[in-house]
């Protein structure tokens, strides 16, 4: 049987690894150290996927490594599939997390300031902006006080 491209085992699959696991960290410390995270549920939801992500992905990168080193392709069915469906529960986690935190993005960036309506601030103790934010608030949305 010829060797499919990019199939477990094979150079090209330790490159596809490596690949995703660099990027991966790479979103994670941009998420950590570049943006508060922790104040928005959509990023906290990227961090940790990430997190999931990495070590998955480093530890398939070393099988594909040590593979490719003995040319011993892996060829049992229930590893196989613990690795089909590891892959498919991530890639759907991440699409998901990414999703998700480009809804926020496109929210905070065309709201330009806190979204936040005044009743649920005061709810929750988080304070607007400055008063400019308030009225501009008021003047974009019909605020009904019950």
């Amino acid at each position: 049987m010829d060797e499919v491209p990019g199939s477990l085992g094979t150079s090209a699959s330790f490159s596809l690894r490596m690949g995703q696991t660099m990027f991966s960290s790479a979103s994670l410390l941009f998420m950590s150290f570049g943006v508060e995270f922790y104040s928005y549920t959509a990023f906290c939801y990227l961090v940790t996927i990430m997190g999931l992500v990495i070590p998955w992905s480093f530890t398939l990168a070393l099988v594909d490594g040590y593979s490719v080193l003995l040319k011993c392709p892996i060829r049992q069915p229930g590893i196989l599939l613990i690795i089909v469906v590891g892959d498919w529960v991530l890639s759907t986690l991440t699409l998901a997390a990414a999703s998700s935190t480009a809804s926020v993005v496109d929210l905070l960036l065309n709201t330009h300031g806190s979204f936040c309506p005044p009743k649920l601030c005061s709810r929750s103790k988080v304070p607007l902006e400055s008063n400019e934010c308030h009225a501009q608030l008021h003047s974009r949305y019909k605020i009904v006080k019950y």
